[in-house]
């Protein structure tokens, strides 16, 4: 975790790092995770015209200026705070905010100054299902401006005319409407956001009094558009990369986003999520389409699916499930307070370090401390770290404990004696537990863990390739160690020395022989389906630290811990010869490597061939 901290991902729940290993699938949120978050107005139509460059009002009447910024000033969330002394305004509040206000600044707005001139009378705050917000505002004593903002397709539908460059009200013809449509799509496929802004005049009479404006809804239809904004928000460096890496991993990314679908599709195709720019439905969809669809039918659906525009954090949640319910095991970022059931709801939720609120980050399992996708990708690195050390570390304690059990029980039933006393099989358990478990579980993360597909939700945990590993290495230790048990004392030429001193001789070296297998064994087991076992472990001080302390001990317990250990001290020659034998773990690993496993699990195959009685 602490790693993980340094790599900008603070883990909340520690099982939510291993089961991001494992994850097949990744919603991501478009702003600020696959973009940088830093957004500014690059294209305007007002007046009936492009305006260029986007600051540029001299066309415009000053009416239809006044009306513009009146409506940018009093219809936000944000704010503006203007220093003295001629500083360059603060501009805070959401990143659409942020860029819609200081392009108002461009246009020569006094922010402070145009709120004082008219007072807001009923807000109606941006809501993610109606993609929209409004403000009403009265104007000199009878006057009232509603203003909306939005989605820009959404407000063009409630608009019934619009505003030309002299100020004139047109009525919205229907070429009008393909005029607009046509530049929401141009603005779209170049990967912006759109921004509409309407209004509409109400007299005072037509406002409800004050003690009954609680409940006033502000009028939505009947709109004059007053024009569009393109907001630009670029790709993340790398993002590109990133995504590749998730690709050849076998995790799917998907894109959940509220632009619409054109501006969505754009982003998909500049972050590579998409590659073919015609895709169409499931492929690519609106939220409000898969929201309609039958549970059966949003599964089927779901795993099709691409990016998803238009969408609610209602229909993230339903996506969420829709995939679970498909066996797939979902990772899910959402920075906002409405993300917080699909958060929830995700095997793994990760919000937002920077953007998120405080109610997502309580709902998720790790938190993004950069809002970075590439971030994402780390995570997932290091959770299939954790899993395949687990696997590493299991495959070791294995090999270890069939050996040695298998050598005492022959041992003892065939001669009543074992080679290896509860001293030695002490020091034999603190390699395998202790010091096994720090070596192989401290690996650090790789690239070739991103090769490889995802692990299931019934995936078993000892691999076929554990099990090959495994059985070699276990078998080799026990046919040697088993030899040397029987045959020993001829082996080792000790047929005419003392028996005592012979018997104790003999096991002295089997159980020596026995550790360095051990020794020999740690580096097979870092690279279970690599052939280059000492690939990056010089990376790995830990491991070979405890490697050291592992035989510095072992001498010390061999020529001088004798008494204590019921030992007695070897020959240079026989240390030679408990080497190699040890040695030959390595040439053995290697070749058994290159023997094929299948698929399917073992178990699952001895399953099918031994099967159970049946029923009836």
């Amino acid at each position: 975790m602490r790693k993980m901290m340094r790599d900008k991902a603070l883990v909340r729940r520690l099982s939510a790092c291993e089961t991001m290993g494992s994850a097949t699938t990744i919603c991501s949120d478009k702003t600020g995770t696959l973009t940088l978050n830093q957004m500014t107005v690059v294209e305007a139509y007002f007046g009936g015209e492009k305006m260029d460059p986007p600051d540029n009002t001299q066309k415009l009447s000053a009416a239809v200026s006044t009306m513009i910024i009146e409506g940018i000033a009093q219809n936000t969330s944000g704010s503006i705070f203007e220093p003295e002394g001629g500083q360059a305004p603060e501009v805070t509040g959401s990143p659409t905010e942020k860029a819609i206000l200081s392009w108002g600044l461009q246009l020569g707005m006094k922010f402070s100054e145009t709120r004082s001139k008219s007072s807001i009378l009923q807000v109606f705050p941006f809501n993610s299902e109606k993609k929209r917000g409004g403000v009403a505002v009265q104007v000199g004593d009878s006057e009232v401006h509603v203003y909306w903002k939005g989605a820009a397709e959404l407000i063009l539908e409630s608009c019934t005319s619009w505003i030309d460059k002299d100020g004139s009200k047109q009525s919205m013809t229907p070429e009008k409407v393909g005029e607009f449509k046509k530049f929401i799509e141009d603005m779209a496929v170049a990967s912006l956001r759109c921004v509409a802004f309407a209004y509409r005049p109400c007299e005072m009479s037509d406002v409800p009094k004050e003690d009954q404006r609680a409940d006033w809804v502000l009028p939505e239809d009947n709109l004059i558009m007053l024009g569009i904004v393109g907001i630009k928000d670029p790709c993340r460096p790398g993002v590109q990369d990133s995504i590749r890496l998730c690709a050849a991993a076998g995790i799917k990314v998907r894109m959940v986003t509220g632009d619409n679908l054109q501006t969505a599709r754009a982003i998909a195709l500049e972050c590579g999520i998409l590659t073919d720019p015609n895709v169409s439905e499931p492929t690519i969809i609106e939220g409000k389409t898969f929201r309609e669809l039958s549970d059966l039918e949003r599964e089927e659906v779901a795993d099709k699916i691409s990016v998803m525009g238009r969408s609610s954090p209602n229909d993230k949640l339903l996506l969420v499930k829709a995939l679970r319910n498909r066996g797939h095991v979902v990772a899910v970022t959402g920075d906002g307070t409405n993300d917080a059931p699909a958060l929830h709801e995700a095997d793994i939720g990760l919000s937002m370090g920077i953007q998120g609120t405080e109610v997502a980050k309580e709902s998720s399992d790790i938190i993004i401390l950069d809002d970075n996708f590439a971030t994402l990708v780390r995570v997932v690195r290091w959770g299939r770290s954790v899993y395949a050390n687990i696997q590493k570390f299991i495959q070791f304690q294995l090999t270890v404990n069939v050996a040695a059990l298998i050598i005492n029980v022959v041992s003892a039933v065939s001669s009543g004696d074992v080679p290896l006393n509860a001293v030695q099989l002490l020091w034999v358990n603190l390699i395998m537990d202790t010091l096994g478990a720090l070596a192989l579980a401290t690996e650090p993360p790789n690239n070739h863990l991103m090769q490889r597909p995802p692990v299931g939700r019934r995936e078993p945990l000892i691999t076929n390739i554990m099990w090959r590993n495994l059985l070699i290495m276990a078998f080799y230790q026990v046919a040697i160690l088993l030899t040397l048990t029987f045959k020993g004392l001829t082996l080792l030429r000790l047929e005419h020395d003392n028996p005592a001193h012979a018997e104790i001789l003999k096991n002295t070296f089997i159980f020596n022989t026995f550790v360095l297998c051990q020794v020999f064994s740690e580096f097979n087991a870092r690279k279970p389906d690599e052939l280059n076992i000492f690939k990056g472990i010089a990376g790995n001080k830990l491991f070979i630290a405890i490697i050291a302390i592992t035989v510095v001990l072992q001498v010390l317990i061999i020529e001088f811990l004798g008494k204590f250990t019921t030992t007695v001290r070897l020959s240079w020659q026989l240390w030679l010869v408990s080497i190699g034998l040890a040695f030959v773990s390595w040439p053995l690993a290697l070749v058994g490597k290159l023997i094929p496993v299948p698929d399917r699990p073992f178990l699952d195959m001895f399953t099918c061939c031994c099967p159970g009685k049946k029923e009836g």
